[in-house]
């Protein structure tokens, strides 16, 4: 057995490493989730908290990368089909729940997060819906993992079928649950792949207020739910890099840095995924999360290769 001062060490030393630009985000992810089910997380509560932080220290820094025009342009080209599929996929996840007798809490849960943005959403609404701590558990763990897979496969599809980086990003932006796999995929994929689905994403995860608001009324539970911050810091740092153009090696400078600490925010985020994660999910809860998501990402495919989604 390998002694806890050990396992440290050898942890920093992976966490050094993922700081090398040569390190990709599937390399780190992979190695995290293999660093955890063979050797178990010797910080699972800090390095969670971490990859939370960098997560959103992250997406705002790529916010420098991008202008303003450009965030606006590719978030009101998606408008449409955001609110539609936000709705489909609402509506299709809470029948799956019943016929997979998944409980109609977790059921919620595990659709709000496949329709918006994974985790965050899950976190905002499960309290406007009273659910239960192990209902909340099971949704995270569900859609935790379903990340995991998403970030590796996103990236063998899309070259399977050949999709253009703008048609990647815009599905990436539309299919993976959380703002860090949709970001580690589009990464991987090319820079104008990143630029659209971290857009497309992030006009999705600004649903997450009316959303909980509105199932706030609706559930007379008198919750409310504010927009994440780190949203509000991408798009007030794309303001920045547009009212500021002269000082662009430096917006450059930090998206850059931004898109390497992405790489740690995999590594942390691959070494909570343990076996007592994987066995949390549960076979029906699993199944339910899989099979909207296969159904999220293979419409959402056949949309952008039939031309209904540019």
């Amino acid at each position: 057995m390998i002694g806890c001062q050990t396992k440290k060490g050898l942890f920093l030393l992976l966490v050094a490493i993922c700081t090398v630009p040569v390190i990709s985000t599937a390399q780190a992810l992979i190695s995290g989730i293999l660093f955890s089910l063979l050797l178990e997380n010797p910080w699972p509560e800090k390095s969670s908290a971490w990859s939370q932080r960098l997560l959103q220290l992250s997406v705002v820094g790529l916010g420098f990368g991008l202008s303003i025009d450009e965030v606006w342009q590719v978030g009101k080209s998606s408008i449409f089909y955001t609110v539609v599929g936000i709705v489909l996929t609402l509506s299709v996840g809470i029948i799956l729940g019943r016929l997979f007798k998944t409980g109609r809490n977790t059921a919620i849960l595990i659709a709000c997060g496949t329709a918006i943005c994974g985790g965050s959403a899950i976190a905002a609404m499960s309290p406007v819906i009273k659910s239960e701590d192990d209902e909340t558990a099971v949704a995270l763990a569900t859609v935790f993992t379903l990340n995991s897979v998403a970030l590796l496969l996103f990236p063998l599809v899309g070259h399977f079928f050949n999709l253009s980086q703008h048609q990647f990003g815009v599905w990436a932006g539309l299919a993976i649950h959380d703002t860090s796999s949709v970001v580690g995929a589009a990464t991987s994929y090319g820079a104008e792949s990143l630029r659209i689905g971290t857009t497309v994403k992030l006009a999705r995860a600004m649903w997450i207020a009316p959303l909980s608001m509105g199932a706030a009324l609706l559930m007379k539970s008198g919750q409310r739910a504010k927009l994440p911050l780190f949203i509000v810091g991408f798009f007030a740092a794309a303001t920045i890099r547009s009212l500021m153009p002269d000082h662009g090696e430096l917006w450059s400078t930090l998206s850059a840095v931004a898109r390497q600490s992405l790489v740690i925010t995999l590594f942390l985020i691959g070494s909570g995924l343990s076996k007592k994660v994987l066995k949390k999910v549960g076979l029906r809860p699993l199944a339910n999360g899989t099979t909207l998501w296969l159904l999220v990402s293979g419409v959402s495919l056949a949309a952008l290769l039939s031309g209904w989604i540019n």
